[in-house]
């Protein structure tokens, strides 16, 4: 007759915190240790308790020209946002120009005057 072990809740978070701290190599490491006889207990206790990472952790693993291509687009997208940054700068200078052209040229409608003059600037 075979015996059933029955775990305290406490006993299993510890197990699941020195998983989720890397305290061992290999699940099958932390059940050799703790005496945990079948492979399914400690998958139900990490889908019970366990951190969300536990269940999805994904290894990539790149080629030396895939890992360039991701540094060189990081670089674009960085470069892109410094554009675009600038780009909005640029436009917000010229809306303040536009106003005190318009205000020193005694022009109350701003947009209006964008309108009858768009392309003659």
């Amino acid at each position: 007759m075979r015996t059933c072990i029955r775990y305290s809740e406490g006993f299993k978070m510890q197990v699941l915190r020195e998983l989720e701290e890397g305290k061992f190599e290999s699940q099958e490491s932390l059940r050799r240790t703790y005496g945990i006889r079948g492979g399914a207990t400690l998958q139900k206790w990490i889908r019970k308790y366990g951190k969300t990472y536990l269940l999805t952790r994904v290894i990539r693993v790149e080629k030396p020209e895939e890992q360039s291509e991701v540094s060189m687009l990081r670089k674009r997208v960085k470069t892109l946002e410094k554009a675009l940054a600038d780009a909005h700068i640029d436009l917000k200078l010229e809306e303040a120009y536009t106003r005190i052209a318009c205000k020193t040229a005694g022009i109350e409608d701003v947009a209006d005057f964008k309108k009858k003059h768009v392309g003659q600037l």
